[in-house]
This record gives structure tokens, sequence and C-alpha cells, in this order.
């Protein structure tokens, strides 16, 4: 009898408690052929029976170009998650929905029930230029689950090092402000690297944690007065880092040179690291037709496209978590045709399962989905 209440809200990501699914299934049953969505629409846009939901409820700006959104979470968000920990993201524009991944900069214990992200805006990045520009507040967005594995203990190590840089910040500044809440103060150094003064996020909270906080340092390291930070010379600015176990998170060239120290001193047990991007090989992708078996959709992508990408630009909700090959929630079975996997090169074939987020079209290739 469970399961039968359950099946029809079995995908949904949601909060622990087996009986929420269990409420949602009953619901889809009661009113099928039409979705609970259809009624409960209605009454209020945030509850629904198949899928999470929040509504934007603000939008400040912290630099030139990055900004934390405040969202409502809807029914069945979980506020179990852990500092340091990412959400997904899901905004219609233009007719489609586009999912990103983001750090949240909330605190667990949730004041009015209400989560952040902090967002920089990229060049690249579409998403993130409408959240931060575009975006206004009672915008309907959904949800993925808050994930990931780069989280800080409860309690704390009594010495920390935190390595950021740009919205690297936004991991840790959840840290931060949770071990201020729960009234912990370990001693912390943090090395944070930014173009400028006006270019740090959260620099006035940061510099206000450091007056008020005795346990945690912060050094700005301004690249372009100063350079970028040399970690062959973190003596000089740690010279008890060997000791203190690590949270790093930034670009990719400086957590390439943190992962290179660390493993050099037979530390990489004590490094924590979350990178927001994909190390992509050389290896040329010819790309192809991809073809979404269940879905009844096609879409023709280049060798740089993942496949997850390509179906959200044809309006499928595609299962993801990480958008990085790690957490495997983006693992579908491939029917046919060939794909590339970005990190390694390696081709993988039909009856394989794939992690969609790191792949591309090697040819023509068949998803089911």
């Amino acid at each position: 009898m469970v399961r039968w209440s359950v099946k029809p809200a079995e995908n949904v990501d949601t909060a622990r408690t087996p009986k929420v699914n269990v409420l949602r299934g009953l619901a889809a049953r009661a009113t099928t052929p039409l979705l609970p969505d259809d009624y409960l629409k209605l009454l209020n846009p945030l509850w629904t029976a198949r899928e999470l939901r929040g509504e934007i409820v603000d939008v400040q700006n912290e630099t030139a170009d990055s900004a934390t959104v405040t969202i409502k979470p809807g029914w069945g968000f979980s506020a179990d998650y852990k500092p340091g920990q990412y959400v997904g993201i899901g905004l219609r524009v233009d007719g489609r929905w586009h999912w990103r991944s983001y750090s949240l900069t909330s605190v667990p214990v949730r004041d009015k029930k209400l989560i952040t992200i902090t967002v920089k805006a990229t060049p690249e990045g579409f998403l993130s230029t409408h959240l931060v520009d575009g975006v206004t507040p009672g915008t309907i967005v959904r949800l993925a689950a808050p994930k990931g594995d780069f989280a800080l203990p409860d309690p704390p190590p009594e010495k920390l090092l935190f390595v950021s840089a740009g919205s690297g910040i936004t991991p840790l500044m959840a840290m931060l402000r949770s071990l201020t809440a729960r009234g912990q103060s370990p001693d912390i150094m943090h090395l944070h690297s930014a173009p400028s003064a006006e270019e740090v996020i959260f620099h006035d909270e940061l510099r206000a944690l450091e007056a008020s906080q005795p346990g945690y340092k912060l050094h700005l390291q301004l690249t372009k007065e100063d350079g970028k930070l040399d970690f062959e010379r973190l003596d000089d600015l740690v010279p008890d880092w060997r000791e203190r176990p690590t949270w790093a998170c930034g670009p990719t060239p400086m957590l390439d040179a943190v992962e290179s120290v660390w493993d050099a001193e037979g530390l990489s047990d004590d490094l924590h690291m979350e990178r927001f991007t994909i190390a992509r090989t050389d290896k040329g992708g010819e790309g192809g037709t991809v073809t979404f078996s269940i879905s009844d959709k096609t879409i023709e992508i280049d060798g740089a496209t993942s496949l997850l990408e390509a179906g959200e630009k044809v309006g499928i909700q595609m299962p993801f978590g990480c958008r990085m090959g790690i957490c495997q929630t983006c693992v579908l079975p491939l029917e046919d045709g060939h794909v590339r996997d970005f990190r390694s090169g390696d081709e993988h074939g039909a009856g394989d399962r794939i992690n969609t987020c790191v792949s591309t079209a090697s040819g023509d290739c068949t998803l089911k989905i």
C-alpha cells in the first residue's frame, strides 16, 4: 500500500521523511488524470505534488556583478542541509527551463524558512547573468534538494584553513555564518583572492567578522595590486597550515595549485575542494543528433555541449546534482550510439550508464528519458 501511494511521486527529491512523498503520491492518485498541480497552483504556486518550487522574494547586489538571491522554498524542501552544500535552481527564461547549481549562503536554521544563494554573473553564464540582472521578486523557480560533500562538520575542527577566490567565497560564507549562529569559534585562517576590494563579495561582512571574532583571521590578496597567491610560499602566510584541515573553493588554476602543494606534502586527506567548473580534455568530439526516446525529442549538438544541457534545451526536466560528474544524480542509460566523457575523453556505447552532465554526443545517440 505504501509503495502504491508513493509511486506517483517517487522521483521527487524532497524532505527526507517518507511521509511527504506518501502525501504527494496520494494527491496524484486522487486527481488523475489531472495533476495535483492543476488544482494546487490556483491556491498557491508553491504547492506542488511532483516537484520542489520556490519563490524569489528579494535580490540584493553584493558587487557590480554579483547578487544575493533570497528564495522562499515551497512544500517539501528539506531544511536539513549542511553549510557548504549547493542547491539546484531551475528558472524559466523565454519559454525554456534553465538549470544550474549554486552554493547556499544561508544558515541551515533558517529565519522565516528562507534560503539564499549568492551568484556572480559571468560573460558565458546565461543563467547567472539573468539571476543577477534580470530576475524579479515574485518569480517562481524550481528547486532540487541540497547536495554536496563540501560541507563543514559539526562540531568543527579546532583549527581550520579556508582558501577561496572570487565566487568561491560563497560556500565558505555559509560555513562562517553557521559557526557564528552556533556560537562556535574555532581558529580560522582565511586566504581570499579578488582583483580589488570593490570586487570582494561580502567584503564588509568579512571585515566585521574579523573584528568581532578573535579566532578568525582574514588575508585579502588583491591581485591587481599584489598578484596571485603563491602557494609555494604558504609558510610565510600560515606557518602552521600543515596542521589545519583545509576547505578550498575557487577557479580551477588556483585549486590545481593547492592540490599540487597538499599532495606533495602527503596531506591530500586534509584537503576538501569544491570545483565550480569541469576540467575538460582537449580530445575532439564531433557532436551529433541526440534523441530522447521516452520524451520523443531530438536536438543537434556540437562536441562542447553536454547531454544534460541538450535535454534542458528541448524542455526535458533532466535529473542532475553537482553538474560535475561526482554525485551520480544525472546518470542515465545510453540506448544507442556513442558518447564521450569530457574529462577523460573515453567513449561509451549502447548499454552503458553515463553521466549526462560530463558527456557529449560522439555521433548520433539515444538516451532513455
